[in-house]
């Protein structure tokens, strides 16, 4: 039985939706595109397969794209039903768009469009064609993805009065009516609409009674919305400020709870997402267990979509780093093996490398060693020879960037992130170091698995010598432990770099015992306070054996988020900040986010550790 589908070149829907991603991000009125390079999908491609038929078919092909078919000689039209006699035939389709990617829909019996089908970009080389099981629907524009929906009604609704000073008057969002002046002093009356926890929708507005709002009513309306209450009651500082439509439906956004100034309004909440089912289940006796599993559930749905995302509200990129620890949350919660490959295409990109994914070193090995991941998980061999050309393009990238003793430093004006920590990154970094070593025997099995021995054999040689110079440089005898930088004099010992000399095997036997007593579980060096990087180590104790110290420091960390109030989990954690603070980063008032993908990582920790 036949089972059309839309088909395009592949990699570019994920490269047309990761701009759209990347460019979806808004602050306080402001479009806040990404501020890294950004791949283009291809504008003209030709899509062809070849049939030796029993019998004459007939077929019909669809797309929103300009151009044609071509059966045998002959030319037609898109829409046309189009029969071929028996015998050999080649179909081509010919297809041109600019404001999405070029796809097409072959509808038939004998002749319809699936992988099977060869593609070019007019290079002269084909490819497999792209497909998704997400368009399958031959009337729907891959434009536009299909969002599943949800409504929800806000769990309490109550008066409220915000004032700003009239100084900042500029600066609210929205600056209308009925905000009035009082001395020196702006007020709004209105209402707070507060949900159960975070989602991402749009909101749909209508009379208190469910009636439809007059559209000259909702020119006048400005809804304020929040992360927190805190936030929503904010109308200066708050992210999100929207005038619905003539629907009465506001864009979508991240949101907990809104301020309407007004009268009282019927408020939904029209919650889209990608529907990706789960595949995991967790029950426990321990109630502040279960939260934490069902808080880290929550807040990991929301933030995979069509691709895994950081945040919902700030920033809505796709981030290598998220990325990496979201392809080991997957495994152990939805187990979808395609949103996996969405995200890593749409980070890769195309040739050639001029510049580190996310402008950050250390995610540009990330990603590589992401594929990496998503190929031993899911042993998908198939993904990793399409990856390969990029990961060895990557690599090459990379190996330009290093000094005269092997190690790498990047180039000037380069990211070099790791963690939001105090760390001593003078000269070639330690964590860094441990990082592209794991890259190179990353590359090294990578070959192996695609038999390519003498890239293989290639990349060994370069893991072991980075392996030795590694612990010649940067291990401290009396320490016991790895060092930041051999070049400062500081001999400073941070969490980050000796977790990474962990992960990549550069800490072997007495050493990484050695780390483990000296570092992890020494409380004189400086703590990490990112679910980021906490994750990391709590996988390291959990490895180590040391599951009562992974559970204890889980619960003290992620209970102390749900004992301030928090739906999903944050950005980052810092128990001595309390109050409004504690929603503020970068400077900025509510810059955290509120519902991060790296602060999900207990799927990953209770599954692997604690059943």
């Amino acid at each position: 039985m036949a089972n059309p589908c839309w088909i395009w070149y592949p990699g570019d829907m994920e490269l047309y939706y990761a701009l759209l991603q990347n460019m979806s991000r808004v602050e306080r009125g402001c479009g806040w595109p990404a501020f890294w390079k950004s791949e283009g999908f291809r504008n003209r491609v030709v899509f062809r397969k070849e049939y030796d038929l029993a019998a004459p078919a007939s077929f019909t092909v669809y797309s929103r794209a300009v151009g044609y078919v071509l059966a045998g000689e002959k030319k037609y039209p898109f829409g046309r039903l189009i029969t071929v006699p028996e015998g050999p035939v080649r179909i081509s389709v010919h297809a041109m768009r600019i404001d999405a990617f070029p796809a097409v829909f072959v509808d038939g019996d004998v002749i319809f469009s699936d992988r099977t089908w060869s593609v070019s970009d007019y290079d002269r080389t084909y490819d497999y064609a792209g497909t998704s099981r997400y368009f399958t629907d031959k009337t729907r524009d891959v434009a536009s993805w299909p969002y599943s929906e949800s409504l929800f009604e806000p769990v309490r609704v109550t008066p409220a009065e915000v004032s700003v000073p009239a100084a900042e008057a500029e600066d609210i969002q929205g600056n209308k009516a009925p905000f009035t002046r009082s001395g020196e002093t702006l007020k709004a009356e209105g209402f707070l609409y507060e949900f159960e926890t975070e989602l991402t929708a749009q909101l749909s507005l209508k009379a208190a009674d469910g009636t439809d709002l007059p559209a000259e009513t909702l020119k006048t309306i400005t809804a304020y919305l929040g992360e927190s209450v805190s936030e929503a009651l904010d109308p200066v500082h708050c992210y999100y400020s929207f005038t619905p439509d003539e629907s009465g439906r506001t864009p979508r956004a991240a949101l907990a709870a809104v301020f309407i100034p007004g009268p009282r309004l019927t408020v939904t909440a029209v919650h889209q997402y990608v529907d990706i089912p789960v595949r995991a289940s967790f029950s426990s006796d321990d109630p502040l267990l279960q939260r934490i599993w069902d808080v880290s559930a929550h807040t990991f749905k929301l933030a995979s979509g069509i691709f895994f995302i950081d945040g919902v509200k700030r920033d809505k990129w796709i981030w290598s780093g998220d990325a990496y620890q979201s392809i080991q949350l997957n495994s152990c919660f939805f187990r979808d093996p395609d949103i996996d490959r969405r995200t890593l295409i749409a980070l890769r990109g195309n040739d050639p490398v001029t510049t580190h994914i996310n402008t950050i070193a250390d995610y540009s090995m990330l990603w590589l060693i992401g594929v990496m991941e998503h190929t031993a998980i899911y042993s998908d061999v198939e993904f990793l020879r399409d990856m390969y050309p990029k990961m060895k393009t990557m690599a090459e990238f990379l190996m330009k960037q290093t000094d005269e003793d092997g190690f790498f430093t990047g180039r000037p004006g380069d990211w070099i992130y790791i963690d939001w920590a105090d760390m001593d990154k003078t000269g070639s970094f330690g964590a860094e170091q441990m990082l592209y070593a794991l890259t190179m025997r990353k590359m090294s099995e990578a070959a192996s698995l695609l038999d390519i021995r003498e890239d293989a054999a290639f990349y060994e040689t370069v893991w072991d010598s980075l392996r030795e110079k590694i612990n010649r440089f940067y291990w401290d005898e009396e320490k016991q432990a790895y060092i930041d930088s051999f070049r400062s004099g500081r001999r400073f010992v941070s969490r980050q770099t000796n977790i990474f000399a962990l992960r990549s095997g550069v800490a072997e036997g007495d050493r990484r015992s050695a780390v483990i007593r000296n570092v992890l579980l020494n409380p004189e060096v400086p703590p990490i306070t990112t679910p980021y990087f906490t994750f990391y180590e709590l996988d390291e104790l959990g490895k180590a054996g040391f599951t009562d110290i992974l559970r204890e420091r889980m619960t003290a960390y992620w209970g102390g988020m749900l004992e301030r109030g928090a739906t999903t989990f944050w950005e980052e954690y810092d128990p001595t900040v309390t109050g409004e603070a504690q929603y503020d980063m970068y400077g900025d008032r509510f810059g955290k986010s509120l519902c991060h993908a790296w602060a999900a990582s207990p799927l990953y920790l209770i599954s692997r550790y604690l059943t």
